[in-house]
């Protein structure tokens, strides 16, 4: 399914997609929307491409503005994103680290951009246990 036909699917038809087992989301009904939107969103300024988002992409900061335009991307997500593409798609532009904030690290485990198997995605799960600790604190 590409991003023309999920903007076009019945917004109730593809809720019911989405809640198949196993599901996309513990609440499709509210995720089927926003995938809709961002669907939408990429027909609408990428021609319904998702790497249209970086192909042409300047310098990091400029990638960082492009992801929070997306519906439903905030700075914490989209610095996420960036740190992901830069990390394990290996688009880096100019700046690329920077943008990402401190997801773009190297040697950290923060976020997703960080998981390359079992073993880095425990650390990940522990270092935002560590995290939650000392919020607490």
């Amino acid at each position: 399914m590409d991003a023309r036909e999920v903007a076009s699917y019945d917004p109730a038809q593809f809720a019911d997609l989405l809640a198949v087992k196993p599901a996309v989301h513990r609440y499709p009904k509210s995720m089927a929307g926003r995938i809709q939107q961002l669907a939408a969103y990429l027909v609408e300024h990428y021609d319904g491409s998702a790497d249209g988002v970086w192909e042409d992409v300047g310098d990091g900061a400029e990638l960082l503005r492009r992801l929070m335009a997306l519906p439903g991307f905030g700075r914490q997500k989209a610095q996420i994103f960036v740190a992901l593409l830069g990390k394990q798609v290996g688009v880096r532009p100019q700046g690329w680290r920077e943008a990402a904030g401190p997801y773009g690290e190297e040697g950290v485990h923060r976020s997703v951009a960080d998981v390359v198997d079992a073993g880095s995605l425990e650390l990940v799960r522990a270092t935002k246990q560590e995290a939650k600790r000392a919020a607490k604190k």
